[in-house]
């Protein structure tokens, strides 16, 4: 299974490892922009992956949205707020990694002098005090910097996290981990071993008092 980067499925994992004993789950990371191909060629199974995508003869299950931020250098007056409005950063110079994975209307301040090849290598520049960058908060931890900090934007876009196979490998193997990724109980019908609640008893069925009154003999 892949996962692009910032996305952290040991936790799914672990149930999983609790669930399907008989068949390990092994987990690779790859750049978002490899996950989908990837997956089509069947180098992997089913992938978490950064919407949109391309869907065709995926599916792909929504799961969650994450939390948009700047990141700056920590002497940076950013660093004294606790979240920052899009209109906060207009004369900010923004960096626009070749590998952003926010979809923007409209950039929020000024480009900045250079398309920096990846994310890496944006906050390599915003460690020099060249601009600054939003992202995803989870790839802000990932890359995390003692030189450097992030603060909440409230009001810019957001990127959300799915779950995606091929349309053709809905498998009872894929309906056991789609069941765990949704929290779905080991008790859930929908889960490839899901456990047989006991049948209930029949409570014994009474049988008809015996007619004890005696037909009167018929007299000649």
């Amino acid at each position: 299974m892949a996962y692009v980067p910032g996305v952290t499925p040991g936790k799914w994992a672990g149930v999983w490892a609790e669930r399907v004993r008989d068949v390990p789950l092994r987990l690779v990371q790859m750049p978002a922009s490899e996950v989908v191909p990837l997956l089509r060629d069947g180098g992997v199974d089913a992938a978490f992956v950064r919407l949109p995508v391309d869907r065709e003869a995926l599916h792909v299950i929504p799961l969650y949205l994450e939390t948009t931020v700047v990141v700056v250098p920590k002497d940076h007056e950013v660093a004294a707020v606790e979240e920052v409005e899009l209109a906060d950063l207009a004369d900010e110079d923004v960096f626009e990694p070749l590998d952003e994975v926010l979809t923007w209307d409209d950039r929020p301040g000024q480009p900045a002098f250079t398309r920096p090849e990846s994310t890496v290598g944006a906050i390599e520049l915003v460690a020099s005090g060249t601009g600054v960058l939003l992202l995803p908060q989870s790839l802000a931890r990932l890359h995390h910097r003692k030189d450097l900090t992030y603060r909440t934007v409230t009001d810019a876009p957001q990127s959300q996290i799915g779950l995606a196979w091929l349309d053709a490998e809905t498998t009872d193997l894929m309906e056991e981990l789609i069941g765990i990724v949704r929290g779905r109980t080991p008790n859930s019908s929908r889960g490839r071993n899901p456990r047989q609640q006991p049948a209930r008893k029949k409570p014994p069925q009474q049988r008809p008092a015996p007619n004890h009154r005696r037909q009167k003999r018929r007299r000649r």
